[in-house]
């Protein structure tokens, strides 16, 4: 299970010579991993090194270490499509795109692109950000005759009676923690307490040993403080309120920009307001974040790659974005000089899926990178699609540059791809760092984060170092490189958190590799050569 060469001779993208990178190593030969992560690994896990750290980061510091060193590269323009992002953070304000062409705040389309004043790019949104997802909509407009309604209807009685059950779970497990925190706070005569503080309380008094008993429980699950245990059941209330009273809820409608969703020519609404509609909305900002934060200037993060511009496209919403938004927001990244597009979002139903698939082959035509979350449900892609993607059915792509990127956890061996992460031999393309990713989060604070939208940024950023100092390679080639010059692992890991379902993690995508920076950029050199 533990055997596996790592960083071996790399194959060419059609060069026909081979690529030597990182000296082989065998990994058996070098201690796992088995102490907790230290505070820094917490933050930077995805940068650091198989080999060295015994982690399965991407190489980056390494590869800036010993490759990019104190070359300038060109700058590099990645259209982040997300929900809002804080372009006014300490640690992404020096990193924006900005549109010359356009005056701010005229009110005049100066460049004419057909979006007005769109400075730092656009906002399909407009003001609203919850929305349902996409197959209650299907529900709510009552057309027993589209072919996803029955499957959609299906999904809908189940999923809704179980956000119904969590809800009250939650609720009520908030009550219990916040009544035996104020029970505890009045005993001790202090709002701020530790473990050891509730250790050694003496009481027979059946309020405070019940309020001790919840405390105990609390801990036992990896809670040592009460007000951080209290925020992160808090948040697990408002997040199934929130699935009760948009995502799900048939009579709720969400779209205020006055266009026809349904319609692709009604085009020009939404408004250049790229920052999140409220602090909440950190999606955006953590993926920006990841890509491009501003390396080396001592504050929260740095981001994977440098000499980015980051575009804000805000489309994603606190739901499931609409087709329509989602295919102008590729369209005008293209347009407007972005090389590579990060897409951290997607969905299940897709009404006009093929819009999309036509501006993803309308990006590739125009060399542009796409890379793209493969989801979170830990499924297997070639069995269910999911969208956006560039293909039908398992069959021909119309990209040669879209990218799909599955997550990992920051521990090698057995559990190193994330339960939650989906994946696929024909339809995931490469696992990188996802899970527990520390990045920026709106009014200049820093959070941990996981999913596969923090691991498709992960790769834009790493092809973003590759077109900033190997700007000769075509998108082809940056999607190529990416998938030859990973680690290739024989490791069996546990599939969508299964541990009855153990798979060679080389099994599980098209390349069976793992991103590596550092190789990519020796891979970019040579084929540029």
């Amino acid at each position: 299970m533990l055997s596996v060469l790592v960083a071996a001779t790399l194959s060419s993208c059609g060069g026909g010579a081979d690529i030597v990178s990182t000296p082989v190593e065998n990994i058996d030969s070098v201690p796992l991993k088995v102490s907790e992560l230290t505070e820094n690994e917490k933050h930077t896990w995805g940068h650091l090194d198989l080999v060295k750290d015994t982690i399965p980061g991407m190489s980056v510091e390494k590869a800036y270490a010993e490759i990019i060193k104190n070359r300038k590269g060109q700058s590099v323009i990645v259209a982040v499509i997300d929900s809002g992002i804080d372009i006014e953070h300490e640690d992404l304000d020096g990193v924006l795109w900005t549109n010359e062409d356009e005056i701010p705040g005229n009110g005049i389309d100066d460049d004419n692109n057909g979006y007005v004043d769109d400075i730092h790019g656009w906002n399909f949104l407009g003001d609203a950000y919850d929305e349902q997802l996409e197959y209650v909509r299907i529900l709510a407009s009552g057309d027993t005759s589209n072919p996803d309604y029955a499957r959609a209807k299906e999904e809908y009685d189940k999923e809704y009676q179980e956000t119904v059950g969590r809800k009250a779970q939650y609720d009520q497990i908030y009550e219990q923690v916040k009544n035996a925190d104020e029970t505890i706070s009045k005993h001790l005569g202090k709002e701020n307490y530790t473990k050891e503080d509730v250790e050694a309380i003496d009481s027979e008094d059946e309020a405070i040993t019940k309020a001790i008993s919840v405390m105990n429980f609390m801990y036992g699950n990896g809670f040592e403080d009460t007000k951080v245990a209290l925020n992160s059941i808090k948040e697990g209330v408002d997040y199934f309120t929130d699935k009760l009273n948009y995502n799900l809820n048939k009579d709720f409608n969400g779209r205020t920009t006055g266009d026809n969703p349904n319609d692709l020519s009604d085009v020009g609404y939404g408004n250049a307001n790229v920052l999140p509609s409220e602090k909440g909305e950190s999606h955006g900002t953590h993926v920006a974040g990841i890509i491009a934060a501003e390396r080396g200037n001592g504050k929260g993060v740095d981001g994977v790659a440098n000499n980015v511009k980051i575009m804000s496209l805000r489309a994603v919403p606190n739901g499931d974005e609409y087709d329509k938004d989602i295919a102008l927001a590729i369209r005008y990244a293209v347009d407007n000089g972005a090389l590579i597009i990060n897409g951290s979002f997607g969905k299940y139903y897709s009404p006009h899926s093929d819009w999309v698939r036509d501006a993803i082959a309308y990006a590739s035509s125009k060399d542009v990178v796409f890379v793209n979350a493969a989801g979170n449900e830990g499924i297997d892609l070639d069995q269910k699609e999911c969208y956006p993607n560039d293909q039908v059915n398992n069959g021909p792509e119309v990209s040669t540059s879209f990218i799909t990127v599955g997550a990992l956890e920051p521990k090698y061996g057995a559990n190193m791809l994330a339960g939650f992460s989906n994946y696929g031999k024909i339809n995931v393309d490469v696992f990188a760092p996802g899970a527990k990713i520390y990045s920026t989060t709106p009014e200049n604070e820093y959070d941990t984060k996981g999913g596969t939208s923090m691991a498709a940024p992960a790769v834009a950023g790493v092809a973003a170092l590759i077109r900033s100092y190997y700007p000769k390679l075509s998108a082809a080639q940056v999607k190529q490189i990416i998938m030859d010059s990973g680690l290739a692992l024989s490791t069996k890991v546990v599939v969508g958190g299964d541990t009855n379902n153990v798979k060679p993690i080389g099994d599980l995508t098209k390349s069976g590799k793992i991103v590596n920076a550092y190789n990519a950029l020796i891979m970019a050199d040579q084929l540029s050569k």
